[in-house]
């Protein structure tokens, strides 16, 4: 698969299949997310792969309402850097960007070897901080959850989720996102 098609079937599915987690499987997908491009070659990012039925338990109980459907996933990794490990260029903070790329990477990875790797915003930052052991200074900018994209529909998941999961979203129209020379509004 090259990349045009892992950004093509790349998909946020919430119905998931469990998948071994092996330390090969860390290693992959931490070294995708390594290879990122940072400023300064910073590589502000710092992952947790949550893997341990007993911490992935603890994981749950942070979790927002309306992600219960992780609770099928082989393995969620925290996402999490803070301001002082990157650039501020002209008050322009670097560390979310730089981050964010990095994920994205090891998103793309994941699609590759037939995963789905589900970025969620929903969750209590200060529970995960705790049982995951990461400081409080620094920021926790994502949970992803990792499994395989399962034949059947989920029974955890809400309506909306089930349209959704059936269905890509919309997308916004390129003439809505993407200028050329000079922006020209909405």
């Amino acid at each position: 698969m090259d990349v045009e098609q892992a950004i093509a079937v790349r998909r946020a599915y919430r119905s998931l299949d469990p998948v071994e987690v092996t330390d090969a499987l860390v290693e992959d997908l931490g070294r995708a997310a390594s290879l990122a491009p940072s400023c300064f070659n910073n590589q502000p990012w710092r992952f947790v792969f949550v893997r341990d039925p007993e911490v992935l338990k603890a994981v749950w109980e942070g979790l927002s309402r309306g992600n219960v459907w992780m609770q099928q996933a082989s393995l969620i990794i925290a996402v999490f850097s803070r301001k002082d490990l990157d650039c501020v260029v002209r008050g322009r903070e670097y560390y979310l960007f730089d981050t964010g790329m990095a994920t994205a990477f090891l998103i793309l990875r994941a699609t590759e070897l037939g995963l789905v790797a589900h970025p969620v915003a929903g969750y209590d930052e200060d529970r995960i901080k705790a049982v995951l052991g990461i400081p409080p200074e620094m920021t926790v900018i994502t949970l992803v959850a990792v499994g395989r994209h399962a034949a059947t529909l989920s029974p955890l998941l809400s309506e909306k989720q089930i349209a959704w999961e059936q269905e890509r979203p919309e997308r916004l129209p390129l003439a809505k996102t993407v200028f050329v020379d000079r922006y020209t509004g909405e």
